[in-house]
This record gives C-alpha cells, sequence and structure tokens, in this order.
C-alpha cells in the first residue's frame, strides 16, 4: 500500500534483479603489486618469455592469489590507466637493474 500510494500503478512492475552494486575488476590493495610486477621480468614467474602482454598479466595476478577469479586483459589495463601506466608506452618507464640497461637499448632501438 506504501508503495502504490508513493509511486501509483509503477510499482506493480516487476523491478530489475540485476545488482546495482558496482563491483571493482581488480582490488584497490593491490595497486602497488601490480605497478611492482611490471619492473620484473615474466621469466620471475615461470613464463617462457621476456615481455609482458595483458593476457600474462592477468595469468600471473591470478596464480599470485591477487584476484579470486582470472580477470580480462581491460580489468588489468583499466587498473594501469588508473596507476597512470599506459599499456601502450609501458616499456619507456620500465627499467632493468642492468647497469648497461639503457646503452643496449638505445642500441637495439636505433
Amino acid at each position: 500500500m506504501h508503495a502504490f500510494a508513493a509511486r501509483g500503478t509503477a510499482c506493480l512492475r516487476r523491478a530489475s534483479s540485476a545488482n546495482t552494486t558496482p563491483r571493482r575488476a581488480w582490488p584497490r590493495d593491490r595497486d602497488g603489486d601490480l605497478k611492482a610486477l611490471l619492473h620484473r621480468p615474466p621469466r620471475d614467474f615461470g613464463k617462457p618469455t621476456g615481455l609482458w602482454t595483458l593476457a600474462l598479466l592477468v595469468s600471473v595476478c591470478h596464480e599470485q592469489g591477487w584476484t579470486g577469479r582470472a580477470r580480462s586483459g581491460e580489468a588489468i589495463r583499466q587498473a594501469l590507466a588508473r596507476l597512470g601506466v599506459s599499456w601502450r608506452r609501458a616499456e619507456h618507464w620500465l627499467a632493468s637493474p642492468d647497469p648497461e640497461y639503457a646503452v643496449k637499448k638505445k642500441r637495439a632501438t636505433t
């Protein structure tokens, strides 16, 4: 009766059962871990490549137990964007502990 008085016949229509509470695709308490992960090579995690891909990041984050299930690459990309990391230009800010890294990188790109 109260709903009818407040909303009229609109209260008689079935309401959506969709969840209206947004869920985060990436846990914000793991932001630092994600950014630190990019400074390590995938081979440290048993992967056969030295270059990160979004799919590889998803896999490693899930294997580390940072997410309850494997997220999408888009979720990881959005988390990186929120951290100020542009995925397309990640190679420009990543650094290697190798003291000759800058010289080797310059030789490889010229």
